[in-house]
């Protein structure tokens, strides 16, 4: 005997695009971790666009960024999550829910795991390579098009488009405040969200395996105590 809790947080009709997207970003993500390892200057692409996005921001602009980067933050990054995880719970979708905590925070501990391992620094000794608070910001906007695939009953294509859509969104946002603030190089700040696309299908596979087979278990102990009962009353 088998059941379902909850619907999948990763629909079965992105599973198979989600994973090349999400095998190519982590290819990505490798390749300019090794470009860019211990470096301590900005890469020729980072040159080209870094200087034109900095002089463009002027007040009130500057204000726009600095609140974009707010939410990047711990404090602002926290009642993000918060809201997000009562959202899905008002949803009843659990699953979801567990996938902001597990997928946000498996994306950000990557990011920082990285960050150590490839040692590129900007302004001195400030590790910066993934952006963190890109990776972030793109991991929780892929949960919500997750969660609103599946409300929605998408398919593959329609899907897949609000997916990446709005990975676009946030990263190119947060991104642009990143770079506008100095804190970030653009090659940083491809790399979080190529770590957001590589770091969220997969926990949210993983999410879905786990509660199936917690699901599953849980049956085949009803299944087995109604058997038991079942002889008993026999007897």
């Amino acid at each position: 005997m088998t059941g379902r809790s909850a619907p999948a947080t990763l629909p079965p009709s992105l599973r198979v695009r989600l994973g090349l997207i999400a095998a190519l970003a982590a290819s990505a993500l490798t390749v300019l971790g090794v470009l860019y390892a211990d470096h301590d200057e900005p890469g020729m692409v980072d040159r080209w666009i870094t200087q034109p996005t900095a002089d463009s921001v002027r007040p009130p602009w500057r204000n726009v960024a600095l609140a974009l980067d707010f939410w990047g933050e711990p404090a602002g990054a926290a009642l993000l999550v918060v809201a997000a995880v009562a959202g899905c719970l008002l949803l009843r979708r659990p699953r979801a829910a567990v996938l902001v905590v597990a997928g946000v925070g498996m994306t950000v501990g990557t990011a920082t795991l990285l960050k150590h391992l490839v040692g590129r620094t900007i302004h001195g000794d400030n590790l910066s390579y993934p952006s963190g608070h890109t990776a972030f910001l793109t991991a929780l906007a892929l949960v919500a098009a997750l969660l609103a695939t599946g409300r929605l009953g998408l398919g593959s294509t329609g899907g897949t488009s609000l997916v990446l859509a709005a990975a676009l969104v946030a990263g190119a946002a947060m991104g642009w405040a990143q770079v506008a603030l100095g804190a970030h190089y653009p090659t940083d700040v491809l790399g979080g969200w190529c770590t957001a696309l590589a770091v969220i299908p997969a926990t949210a596979w993983l999410v879905d395996r786990m509660a199936d087979r917690l699901v599953d278990r849980m049956a085949d102990r009803l299944v087995d105590r109604m058997a038991a009962a079942g002889r008993r009353e026999r007897r």
